[in-house]
């Protein structure tokens, strides 16, 4: 049986943000803090904290002030293990009209859309934010 951490790690957030919670346990691998990171770099997420005796990623999530309203809207996979979705650098969808991130994996790494594009890379479609 295989395990598809990323959407397990989005479905973590996704539970933990519909709860209203402030932070949520993820299992750490390579790839998840790469895409974590592009959310606290994006302003969705409010910071994370890797825990190496149990080897998982403190998330803490960001709520409006005010409102008490999550940063954090839709949040969807879009490679799945069965079905592989890659695009090139200038084929690249935009999501919400620009509104919102794709992530992208690359040869450069971890990207937002805007990155990729940016650096004419094409790669493996993760998942998008809004």
């Amino acid at each position: 049986m295989q395990n598809d951490t990323i959407s397990d790690m989005l479905t973590r957030i996704r539970n933990a943000n519909t709860l209203q919670k402030k932070t949520v346990l993820i299992p750490w691998t390579k790839m998840n803090e790469g895409i974590v990171k592009v959310f606290v770099k994006e302003g969705f997420i409010l910071d994370v904290q890797r825990e190496e005796e149990t080897n998982t990623i403190l998330v803490t999530l960001k709520y409006h002030k005010k409102t008490q309203k999550s940063s954090i809207t839709n949040l969807q996979r879009i490679s799945k293990p069965g079905l592989r979705l890659y695009s090139k650098a200038k084929d690249m969808p935009n999501v919400l009209g620009g509104m919102g991130v794709l992530v992208v994996s690359t040869s450069k790494g971890i990207l937002t859309d805007r990155e990729a594009k940016q650096n004419q890379l094409g790669g493996e479609l993760l998942c998008s934010i809004w």
